[in-house]
């Protein structure tokens, strides 16, 4: 089953570390206006949640996990990059896969 998740682009560009200010170096403040539309209930009814604390990301599919830790020296210095490559990171780990497009996310989940 395929997720869509619909992303702000214009207000997520607007919390990049150049706008504005962001001591993390990884653009936490980015990562966080892209986490907020995850919080769903699949139309199978399990739920699905993204969480960012500190640096590692969570994606929560119904009972599996899988973590990701947002990192610089292996994917920087572009901010978006460090995000994609940790929510892939996390999605393989929960056992789902992802699909970035302008516009929106694609989770592919196992059913």
């Amino acid at each position: 089953m395929r997720v869509t998740i619909p992303v702000d682009e214009a207000q997520a560009d607007a919390h990049l570390p150049g706008v504005k200010p962001d001591g993390s170096g990884v653009g936490v403040n980015y990562a966080d206006q892209i986490v907020k539309p995850f919080k769903q209930t699949l139309p199978d009814g399990r739920k699905m949640l993204l969480k960012r604390r500190g640096l590692k990301l969570t994606l929560a599919i119904g009972d599996k996990q899988g973590e990701a830790i947002l990192r610089r020296l292996d994917h920087g210095p572009d901010v978006k990059v460090i995000f994609r490559k940790a929510l892939e990171e996390a999605s393989r780990n929960a056992g789902a896969a992802v699909v970035f497009e302008p516009g929106a996310i694609h989770i592919d989940v196992a059913e």
